[in-house]
């Protein structure tokens, strides 16, 4: 593995309205970036990581001025044996105030475990898909939201912001396209449940500018731009060129995954999130405001692939080190 030197935003207007930003298709001056390498990113790896490992990985993305990072997640260790330490994970980070570290919750198990381990904030996540739905939390849309609300109403009571996750926004390994009225239908419910942003993923990075642009249509009839976020996989290609689009469209918040790490479980051939290193150099490009370090971002990537001996996927890392 060759060691490479290389040298929250406030609401929008009501829901059912188009913003200014969409309206004219202004970029956004500031964009929150939401890395989810240590959770979406490592959950997929097939032999488990080192919890120093992770520990490390995570101390050195707080260090490099990102405001989010997801940790881990609180699911049973069954499904995901990779994330059986997420206790130890949150109990040895160092949390350095303004960063926000929120980890995935399936259920009221899973809340009251990562409240009761110091977690902050937590993320709950449903589907646009019903197959998809069934693969990955074994229950219908509809049996899924009613778990949710078990979170929602736990949360509430503890002070403790709730993020909520779509997945197959723009197409599902199970069921192929997925209807744009769909997404709005089941990320108006999440919002309204109370989630304070809802993060539309591709989960299977299958989708493209145009059906980005189709969704969000009808996502942002329902739920205000301001509190949406995407959350592209890179399979085909079309990461970068889709969140240009959403930020084109008034979006503000993107996912993005360190060296371009993870897939998904219950998608088989879905490649990694888009990178995070490529996504800022394009943000930075565009002279949006991020608030991160790239430099300190890549010695991340390069620290996280040492220790899984793999190569990079992020384009701007590789072209730096020349690989």
């Amino acid at each position: 593995m060759p060691q490479c030197d290389t040298g929250s935003l406030a609401r929008d207007g009501p829901r059912g309205s188009v913003s200014a930003a969409a309206a004219s298709g202004a970029l956004p001056k500031r964009v929150k970036v939401v890395e989810v390498g240590p959770r979406d990113g490592l959950q997929n790896e097939k032999s488990v990581v080192p919890t120093p490992v992770k520990i490390s990985l995570i101390n050195m993305l707080a260090e490099t001025g990102l405001q989010v990072i997801e940790a881990t997640s609180f699911v049973s260790p069954k499904w995901v044996p990779q994330m059986a330490d997420h206790t130890q994970v949150m109990q040895g980070i160092t949390q350095l105030p303004g960063v926000s570290y929120p980890v995935l919750t399936p259920n009221l198990k899973g809340f009251q475990a990562a409240v009761a381990a110091g977690a902050k904030e937590v993320s709950i996540f449903g589907a646009a898909s019903e197959l998809f739905t069934k693969k990955n939390i074994n229950c219908s849309i509809d049996e899924s939201l009613e778990r949710f609300s078990e979170v929602m109403a736990a949360a509430r009571a503890a002070d403790v912001p709730v993020r909520g996750y779509v997945s197959c926004v723009l197409g599902c390994p199970y069921e192929g396209k997925i209807s744009a009225a769909k997404v709005a239908e089941v990320s108006k419910k999440m919002y309204s449940m109370g989630c304070y942003e809802i993060s539309l993923g591709d989960t299977i990075g299958i989708g493209t500018p145009g059906s980005m642009k189709e969704m969000l249509t009808a996502v942002m009839k329902e739920v205000p731009v301001g509190a949406l976020a995407v959350h592209c996989h890179d399979t085909y290609g079309q990461a970068l060129a889709n969140i240009l689009v959403a930020l084109q469209m008034g979006v503000s918040v993107v996912d993005a995954s360190v060296a371009g790490l993870g897939g998904c479980p219950y998608a088989q051939g879905a490649s990694g999130n888009v990178a995070t290193e490529d996504l800022v150099y394009m943000l930075h490009g565009l002279g949006i405001h991020t608030g991160v370090d790239l430099q300190k971002l890549m010695d991340a990537g390069t620290f996280i692939c040492n220790a899984l001996n793999r190569r990079t996927n992020s384009k701007v890392s590789q072209a730096s080190c020349r690989l």
